[in-house]
């Protein structure tokens, strides 16, 4: 999930290694956290790869700092990234797909939808497996329970929203 953020963020702009840091407690801390050990071994990893590519620049006082950017290559890996389904946890995938959603504009209408669709997909599969469950005879299980299962009914009506939105801003491009 940090590589897909970590490139997502660059396909955007170029940045150095502390403002991408900024830029994803910023903007994604409710789907990952990251620490400078994390990414700084990422970033060199990526760069060995021929996925991202370093300028140094001077800042003040005659220091250096990198700054990196996306290669095509990048750019590739990102896009595969971005319209895979890996089979993962629950809440890794839920996670990864909201990073994802940060990046929807970075995507054609008709691959955002099938992201989409499938995690609305997996949702509905996740909340009927769910509802086929007995209550917990504990309280505290029991109030638990209904509150993961209308979280996930929450999600499904916002994926809805989400489709319905999407769908029909693909119908005005196609009519317009």
């Amino acid at each position: 999930m940090l590589e897909l953020a970590t490139l997502g963020l660059l396909l955007r702009e170029p940045l150095h290694g502390y403002r991408l840091k900024q830029q994803i407690e910023q903007f994604m801390s409710g789907c990952i956290s990251v620490n400078y050990g994390a990414i700084y071994p990422l970033l060199k990893r990526l760069e060995e790869q021929g996925a991202i590519s370093v300028l140094v620049e001077g800042v003040d006082g005659g220091q250096t700092r990198k700054v990196y950017r996306i290669t095509e290559l990048g750019r590739e890996r990102w896009k595969k990234e971005m319209l895979e389904h890996p089979h993962e946890s629950w809440v890794h995938a839920r996670s990864r797909f909201m990073i994802k959603f940060f990046f929807f504009s970075s995507l054609e209408p008709k691959e955002r939808l099938k992201l989409l669709e499938h995690r609305l997909m997996v949702c509905r599969l996740r909340l009927e497996s769910q509802e086929m469950e007995p209550l917990p005879s504990d309280p505290y299980q029991t109030a638990a329970w209904q509150r993961y299962t209308a979280f996930i009914e929450s999600e499904i009506q916002w994926l809805t929203e989400q489709l319905a939105r999407g769908q029909t801003s693909i119908t005005q491009t196609v009519s317009g």
